[in-house]
């Protein structure tokens, strides 16, 4: 949907999301190094639609960028998109050097025992989180977050955006996309919880840096296909009830969520668990406490959601709002309100060049 009569002449970015669950498109215009929303956009894809990957049929794909970006009306060509997750290599490697030569030498050796595909076919970026200098019982180090992409897989989202008529200004990955929508220049160590319609995302950040990334195929349309198999109801009635919270308390005796909660999240409270002891062990153990728990993605406003999960990691959890920093009209906060969860990554790219 166009959002303004008149078209700002500011510069703005387009940040697309292709999800399996379909594409979401946010355009936000840089006014004065902040965001002010231009236009928005989003398409689902049906149920039975959900395992194609949207670069499985790439015609179909830009044909669908095409008919959003008309009756959207964006105002730009330029374009920030993500790589999921579950496509991606990442790892932090501790590197026991800080001279800058050393420490690229140094990755590229570990890098290649590390990454599962040999190093020319895949696109590597490393990023130099913090440089610990020699002193008096401690060796110089330096800690180095490097991810790896297949150049295959790079060459479809250039092959899409190019299509699309859509100029691709960076392709980065979807867990930088959601820091910067959902924890912006906040450095306390927190999780992110992402659930989408395939798939859950767990990105564990540390001072705006996602320390851990994991992804897992259970997301919710397990949770709906389990609800309608339990009640013996129609997919289309058991995903409008996980929004219900009277109607969920329906088939309870005593309307206590936390049983059912218990049931559909149990995949994604084992990874969620998971996690944090990984990210626990990376630094020996000395690993800060996780000081809160963010939920983002389609499927996270299961009732009472952040309230289960509060009580079962002893973590304060929130419901994430990717719009917080973004200017738009008051009276747009219902509906950006309603589908804020699902456009965390798209928001966050579009930020990219805004906030850098």
């Amino acid at each position: 949907m166009g959002l303004f009569s008149s078209r700002s002449a500011l510069t703005s970015y387009l940040g697309v999301d292709l999800g399996f669950g379909g594409v979401k498109m946010v355009e936000l215009a840089n006014e004065k190094a902040r965001a002010r929303l231009v236009t928005y956009a989003y398409a689902n894809l049906p149920t039975e639609g959900l395992e194609k990957s949207m670069l499985s049929d790439i015609p179909a794909t830009v044909s669908l960028i095409k008919k959003m970006l008309a009756k959207a009306r964006t105002t730009t060509k330029k374009t920030i998109s993500v790589l999921p997750i579950s496509s991606v290599f990442s790892s932090i490697l501790i590197i026991p050097t800080t001279d800058d030569k050393e420490l690229k030498d140094a990755v590229a050796v570990q890098a290649k025992k590390l990454v599962p595909l040999p190093l020319e076919e895949v696109s590597l970026d490393t990023k130099v989180i913090e440089k610990i200098e020699k002193s008096e019982g401690v060796k110089a180090s330096s800690r180095v977050l490097v991810t790896a992409a297949p150049k295959t897989l790079v060459a479809k989202y250039l092959d899409i955006f190019k299509q699309a008529g859509l100029e691709l200004v960076s392709l980065e990955t979807e867990a930088f996309a959601e820091i910067r929508a959902l924890v912006g220049k906040d450095r306390s160590t927190m999780m992110i919880v992402d659930i989408g319609s395939l798939r859950t995302n767990v990105i564990i950040v540390e001072r705006g840096i996602p320390f851990v990334t994991r992804s897992i195929a259970a997301g919710g349309d397990a949770m709906t296909q389990t609800i309608a198999k339990t009640l013996g109801i129609p997919l289309e009635q058991a995903e409008t009830m996980k929004r219900d919270i009277k109607a969920m308390q329906s088939f309870t005796p005593t309307g206590d969520l936390f049983p059912i909660l218990s049931v559909l999240l149990k995949p994604i409270l084992d990874e969620v668990r998971y996690s944090l002891n990984q990210y626990q062990q990376q630094n020996g153990g000395t690993s800060g406490r996780i000081e809160k728990i963010i939920l983002t993605g389609g499927s996270s406003l299961l009732p009472r959601l952040p309230e289960f999960l509060t009580k079962e990691m002893n973590v304060n959890t929130y419901l994430g709002n990717p719009w917080a920093r973004v200017i738009y009209p008051p009276e747009l906060r219902p509906v950006l309100d309603e589908i804020g969860t699902r456009m965390a990554v798209s928001i966050g790219c579009a930020m990219r060049e805004i906030e850098s």
